[in-house]
């Protein structure tokens, strides 16, 4: 977020950011998990279901998951996708 200029923006920004630029939005926060199920797509949702741990165990998980996050991406009609470790 910090190369497009929302790093520590609100919730709101980066939604907007994310739908205006076809994106998807991979976060830990309820938040946006909230936000997809109130407005919709665009932008999609990946909520990670995952506790504390270090960046690296989450890259491994999306990679684990890459073809579950291929498919989400692909479907136009699903908007949310939770993700956990086990």
């Amino acid at each position: 977020m910090r190369e497009v200029g929302l790093k520590g923006a609100d919730d709101e920004p980066i939604w907007r950011y994310a739908a205006a630029h076809g994106f998807l939005i991979t976060s830990k926060d309820a938040d946006f998990f909230q936000r997809s199920l109130v407005y919709g797509p665009p932008p999609k949702v990946i909520w990670l279901r995952v506790g504390n741990g270090p960046t690296r165990a989450i890259a491994a998980l999306l990679r684990q998951r890459r073809d579950v996050v291929r498919r989400f991406h692909e479907d136009p009609d699903s908007a949310l996708l939770p993700l956990s470790a086990s």
